[in-house]
């Protein structure tokens, strides 16, 4: 399991998680009650509230950590996590929507630790509840009349358009051979760094932040969110199905190009060479080619490169919490959150 770091000047990981999901639940499940029947039954699964068959589960949903960054960021300018909680469900539902849709194309048939929506669902009606999980975001995020929310549905909406953008690029890369590192990092800064920076910058700004710390904060947010791609990248190929949730090789099986593949496959190395010719046949990977994949990926240095890579990221964020002014214990409590981000079991 994911060791939990605890910080002297504020509590641990896991109680800033589980105070973030208590607090973020008790508005989404409210706003997920207004979907329609068909849409709230499935989201509701992929929440973990309840199984297919509509009864409660104990199966938790994610670890909410979107949400407990925009809590802290608020906090962290010297407002109150409570006026933060409508930028932090919506930059959840988005996120959520986003795994809807990445389970369907990437056709993953399992997310923590049960069967994906879709595989449950079917596809047409996991892509829609994901459609209907967005359209409920720009909702929560409208409703309430903070003075802020014209210029936070700017930013949210810019956001899930870069989010998009992002995926689009990762698709495209299982179509092309020819893909370099920079690419895969400008599409991971879309994919994972533009919604982190979101929240936080979202929190900052419903806190009471004035400009430049809101840019502050949304910086410690993207770097720190391209940071937990690269991670989560690693994870992908040599994550424990157990604390992943997802099966073992996972990315290298549906021959993503992943960060740590690509820094492989562009390294010039005897094993990246070889990298290259598993990952172009035609006919998928048996379980032997998968296992010789992930000894090339480390052989050519692409695991190592992309560890190297998302503690530079780590440092980068963590300056700008400082540069912010950020206040003591909050700004504890966020560099917590960003170290178990980036140093989760592999």
């Amino acid at each position: 399991m994911t060791t939990i770091e605890t910080s002297t000047d504020g509590r641990s990981a896991g109680a800033v998680l589980a105070w973030s999901r208590d607090m973020v639940e008790a508005t989404l499940r409210p706003a997920a009650d207004t979907l329609p029947a068909s849409m709230r039954r499935i989201a509701g699964y992929h929440f973990g509230w309840w199984d297919e068959q509509g009864r409660p589960s104990a199966t938790g949903g994610g670890k909410a950590i979107r949400p407990a960054l925009a809590l802290l960021s608020a906090e962290a300018v010297g407002g109150t996590a409570a006026s933060a909680l409508r930028p932090a469900a919506a930059v959840e539902l988005v996120h959520d929507f986003s795994l809807l849709h990445d389970d369907v194309m990437d056709g993953d048939r399992t997310r923590r630790h049960r069967p994906t929506a879709w595989a449950v669902f079917g596809v047409s009606p996991a892509i829609l509840a994901g459609d209907a999980l967005l359209t409920l975001a720009f909702d929560v995020l409208a409703t309430g009349g903070h003075p802020v929310t014209a210029e936070a549905t700017r930013i949210f909406s810019a956001a899930v358009q870069e989010l998009l953008d992002g995926q689009s690029a990762d698709v495209a890369f299982e179509e092309r051979q020819d893909v370099g590192p920079a690419e895969c990092m400008s599409m991971a800064a879309g994919k994972t760094g533009a919604l982190l920076g979101c929240a936080c910058g979202l929190g900052a700004l419903f806190g009471g932040g004035g400009p430049e710390q809101v840019e502050h904060f949304v910086a410690f947010g993207r770097d720190l969110g391209l940071a937990f791609q690269l991670v989560d990248d690693l994870l992908g190929i040599w994550g424990d199905p157990e604390t992943t949730g997802k099966p073992v090789h996972s990315d290298l099986r549906s021959r993503k190009k992943s960060i740590p593949v690509v820094a492989a496959l562009t390294s010039g190395t005897p094993a990246g060479r070889e990298l290259a010719g598993l990952y172009h046949r035609e006919h998928p990977l048996s379980d032997t080619e998968l296992v010789r994949a992930a000894e090339l990926v480390e052989a050519a240095g692409g695991r190592a490169w992309t560890q190297m890579e998302a503690d530079e990221l780590l440092a980068r964020a963590l300056r700008h919490l400082v540069s912010a002014g950020a206040l003591s214990r909050p700004a504890a409590e966020l560099a917590t959150l960003a170290r178990l981000v980036t140093r989760r079991d592999h």
